[in-house]
């Protein structure tokens, strides 16, 4: 049988900006300046599953365990409102 269930725990999350200080502190990589490239900014962060694509807009997520992944800035902006 199908069940609904939803988050007992506050995440921690952060509109990514495509800051420098922000790059560092969660070991983003900026895939353009990696190859030299004009291209398009399309940046990749380390995950628990492995490395996802994130943009500008989009947000970062902590989890309770200190993990990050990304979430899209429409699904996240309809799936979460703030709570502090």
């Amino acid at each position: 049988m199908l069940h609904k269930y939803k988050k007992i725990v506050p995440i921690e999350a952060e509109q990514f900006d495509g800051s420098d200080e922000m790059i560092s502190r969660y070991g983003i990589v900026d895939l353009a300046k990696a190859i030299e490239s004009k291209e398009e900014t399309t940046y990749v962060i380390p995950t628990k599953e492995g490395s996802m694509e994130l943009k500008k807009g989009d947000y970062i997520s902590t989890g309770i365990d200190g993990e990050h992944w990304p979430i899209k800035r429409s699904i996240f902006e309809r799936t979460y409102e703030r709570c502090d």
